[in-house]
């Protein structure tokens, strides 16, 4: 498939992602008929539910060919390695998505409609996707898959190689305010938000990495507080 085709994989972002949401839907269905008694409907939904599984598979084989594995006897450790490493790194990436944006903005929309029940759920998923990234992150420091903080650093090179070229950098993002400034980690890649802080390691949420005690460690690999710089991200064309 060519991916530069942005319209074609927005379509089929979009079609993995309602063939997603069918498969839990339905799945939710065959729980709820299962619990009436209805047991042959119940197994019905819970078919057609693996059914939408393997539509929405087809999908992201497709946005990520890069993961497609047809013989796994023939790769290489190295190359096993990078897949693996990929799909840690799509993890991380959504889990993080989930817990600095998305649970945040439908939280505070939550908070303006005065609906507790929303704000409470959203605020326990957002938990649960922060502690998500952090197993992730944990598994790529554990197995050595530190393909984010590569490619952070290969995002540099290429633009320096662009630049030698003539092409314009791409623009980056990075706040002049402590207050929201990100942080990363040089060694495994975790980023410090400080609107989030680290209240596992005692770090109230709203604290500037300056204001973060000097033995302050990564609490994913342990690195010094040293080993963080500016992180600054890529702003969308």
């Amino acid at each position: 498939m060519d991916l530069s085709n942005k319209q074609t994989v927005k379509n089929l972002e979009a079609a993995f992602g309602g063939e997603s949401m069918a498969n839990r839907k339905y799945l939710f269905f065959a729980e709820v008929t299962k619990k009436l008694g209805m047991g042959d409907l119940s197994k019905l939904f819970r078919e057609t539910a693996n059914q939408e599984t393997e539509h929405a598979f087809a999908h992201f084989r497709l946005l990520h060919p890069e993961l497609v594995v047809t013989d796994p006897e023939s790769l290489s450790d190295e190359e096993k390695k990078k897949i693996a490493a990929r799909c840690l790194e799509l993890a991380i990436e959504g889990e993080t998505y989930e817990y600095t944006t998305m649970y945040p903005e439908f939280t505070a929309q939550a908070v303006t409609d005065r609906d507790e029940k929303a704000v409470a759920e959203f605020q326990e998923q957002e938990a649960e996707s922060r502690e998500h990234a952090g197993i992730f992150r944990k598994a790529a420091s554990n197995f050595g898959f530190l393909t984010p903080i590569e490619h952070h650093h290969a995002n540099q090179y290429t633009e320096a190689l662009n630049a030698l070229d003539g092409v314009a950098p791409t623009p980056k993002s990075a706040s002049s305010d402590p207050q929201t400034q990100k942080w990363i980690c040089r060694q495994c890649s975790m980023i410090y938000d400080p609107v989030m802080g680290d209240p596992d390691s005692g770090i109230a949420p709203g604290t500037p990495f300056e204001a973060i005690p000097d033995d302050w460690s990564c609490p994913i690999c342990g690195a010094t507080k040293k080993t963080f710089m500016v992180y600054e991200e890529a702003i969308a064309a």
